[in-house]
């Protein structure tokens, strides 16, 4: 029988390179977005062409209802979850924190933040032995950006994948006892399109070729990273914060 995950953020970039690789593996993929709905239909045939299942599940990750609901359409589609990579999120247009309006910093705290941790606690309620799962993996997508603070362009961004890196690690802690494991991947200049919502399209390609590997990443390695930690490859990591920045 194969696996079941869910994916958040799963219409684009990182989030829907990861479903393809899992699709391929045979996964049953969750394929959730916000709005765009074309584009997780999209995610949803490269998983089926790639051989999984998949099916999409609109649903916003900072409001409580919409996340159960996001959750049991899952689990009623394709049974109980193994696995959730908890990728949703949004980045704003670069500017020093002065200039930041309230309304901003609201938005990317409630979604990055707020429902990050909706997300996984959720997650945790459905899988952890002790609640009736089956145990499993969680993966958190943070960013190199948590430690490396992004000055001048998204303190706001940097500080919510702190918080990221933060539950990750107590988390991990909380949840190894009832067999769900918890680690994040931090990508660092990946080419997706979270840099042209942020005002800058070619900010990977331009400072990428900074890195010690002298070029932006790409969302297969993301995921690549992504999928191993959700194996039993990975069956003795938890609590890691697993950079994907080549050296940045």
């Amino acid at each position: 029988m194969s696996k079941v995950v869910l994916i958040t953020g799963a219409s684009r970039g990182i989030g829907r390179a990861t479903a393809r690789l899992l699709g391929a593996q045979g996964w049953a993929v969750g394929v959730n977005y916000a709005t765009n709905q074309a584009a997780a239909r999209e995610t949803v045939d490269e998983v089926e062409r790639a051989g999984g299942r998949a099916v999409a599940i609109k649903g916003n990750v900072a409001d409580e209802k919409s996340v159960i609901k996001m959750f049991d359409t899952v689990e009623n589609a394709l049974g109980k979850i193994d696995g959730f990579v908890n990728n949703a999120g949004i980045v704003a247009a670069s500017m020093p924190l002065a200039e930041m309006d309230a309304a901003r910093l609201k938005r990317m705290f409630d979604i990055n933040v707020y429902g990050a941790y909706l997300c996984a606690r959720e997650a945790a309620r459905r899988m952890s032995t002790d609640r009736g799962g089956a145990g499993g993996s969680i993966v958190n997508v943070s960013s190199a950006a948590s430690r490396l603070g992004s000055p001048n362009e998204y303190v706001d961004y940097a500080g919510s994948k702190g918080a990221v890196d933060t539950m990750t690690i107590g988390l991990a802690k909380e949840l190894g006892p009832r067999g769900i494991r918890v680690n994040a991947v931090r990508p660092g200049l990946i080419e997706t399109e979270i840099h042209a919502s942020g005002g800058q399209p070619d900010r990977a390609a331009r400072l990428g070729s900074q890195t010690p590997l002298g070029r932006p990443g790409h969302a297969k390695e993301v995921a690549e990273a992504i999928v191993w930690l959700l194996s039993d490859a990975a069956s003795y990591v938890n609590g890691t914060l697993l950079d994907v920045s080549g050296g940045r």
